[in-house]
């Protein structure tokens, strides 16, 4: 499709934006390296279910308006490119740009003069200026000013992602003026709440700012949920009366998990650990720690409860009740629940799982026991940690 924007990556933040584009007037077409996805698109059919009002626009546009294919050159007309797609962290929490590579130097073989590049997967600041760059001059064969880039992180939340796109503020910032500049009436076009900051290195450190606040906060949560338990306070009353307009304490948890929070930090951990600043991350490092040695101390309340009960130790069915990263997602990246699950099984309990979400094949998938919630001795509700 002629002068239709190019989406690359059709996973949970990808297909969302695609879906939300036609819905302004806008051809798009989505490019995703899984064909089935691609072909379910086309048909009308939602991959999913769970994102409110996703249905309804794949419905409406999918195969016409937005086309979805696995086939990159069907893509090659498309003078706007926007790429989506994972950017995980190794065993030593450093970027894989592994996927991320990939994609950017295949946008660079069909880039043409005057094209537009936006990078929306969340990316260490000074990523898109430099190693993207790099990655599209090179697969290109053109130099910066014979195309535009800009940086735009996703700023969505699964479940609520169209919600999110309609009305929460998307950031934006170029690699120079004329880069944001263009970037900007593109996206002026589908997204209502839009902000131009100065560079793309601002705008990426803007989402990876967010992601340490939360990071951090729910450290402090943790902590003080913790230190409560032991003087006796019920934490969340506590919480309830001290949270006002200066203050607001997040939820405790058993860990933080997702594709975002606990990933984001290390972005500057590491490199400040490359430039040997190692105090500038201390409190990111500390907090990044103590949300996922938060599985152990889950560990050590569901010892004590069972504890509690007449059976053998061995004898004890443990529920765990819910194990994605958090409620009303099917995701399971870096889940601190699922993590709980399996550290109770290596210790040698009795334990199961049950999620509203998962069918009983899929828990089994994720090396667990699939129990009913009634079935079970002890049941540990872990989002709302309680027994």
């Amino acid at each position: 499709m002629e002068d239709a924007i190019a989406v690359i990556g059709l996973g949970n933040a990808g297909l969302p934006l695609a879906a939300i584009i036609p819905d302004n007037g806008l051809s798009v077409v989505g490019v995703d390296i899984d064909p089935e996805r691609c072909d379910l698109i086309n048909n009308g059919s939602n991959p999913i279910p769970e994102e409110a009002g996703l249905e309804e626009l794949i419905n409406r546009y999918g195969g016409n308006k937005l086309l979805a294919t696995s086939d990159l050159e069907d893509a090659r007309n498309c003078r706007a490119f926007i790429i989506i797609v994972p950017l995980f962290i190794d065993q030593s929490y450093n970027p894989d740009f592994s996927l991320m590579e990939k994609a950017v130097r295949s946008v660079g073989r069909i880039l043409k003069k005057g094209d537009l590049v936006s990078i929306e997967t969340t990316v260490p600041p000074g990523t898109t200026e430099s190693t993207i760059r790099f990655w599209l001059e090179e697969s290109s064969h053109m130099s910066h000013g014979d195309f535009f880039l800009a940086h735009s992180p996703e700023r969505i939340m699964t479940g609520y992602s169209i919600y999110r796109l309609r009305e929460f503020p998307k950031i934006l910032g170029g690699i120079d003026d004329e880069s944001g500049f263009i970037a900007f009436n593109l996206y002026n076009k589908f997204i209502p709440n839009l902000k131009l900051v100065s560079s793309a290195r601002v705008a990426e450190m803007i989402k990876v700012m967010e992601g340490c606040y939360r990071d951090v906060n729910i450290y402090l949560a943790n902590e003080l949920y913790k230190i409560s338990a032991e003087l006796g306070v019920d934490f969340s009353e506590a919480r309830d009366n001290a949270n006002h307009q200066y203050c607001q304490l997040h939820q405790p948890s058993t860990g933080v998990g997702g594709h975002c929070i606990p990933v984001y930090p290390w972005f500057l951990i590491k490199e400040m650990e490359k430039r040997e600043l190692f105090k500038h991350a201390r409190m990111l490092r500390i907090s990044r720690e103590i949300n996922d040695d938060m599985i152990f101390y889950w560990a050590e309340r569901i010892l004590l409860e069972c504890l509690k009960v007449s059976k053998p130790l061995d004898q004890i069915k443990i529920c765990i009740k819910g194990i994605t990263f958090r409620p009303n997602v099917r995701e399971l990246y870096h889940s601190r629940n699922l993590a709980l699950a399996k550290l109770l099984k290596e210790k040698g309990l009795n334990v199961y799982a049950f999620d509203s979400h998962l069918s009983k094949e899929e828990v089994k998938a994720n090396g667990l026991r699939y129990i009913q919630p009634e079935e079970a001795d002890l049941v540990f509700d872990s989002f709302n940690l309680s027994f």
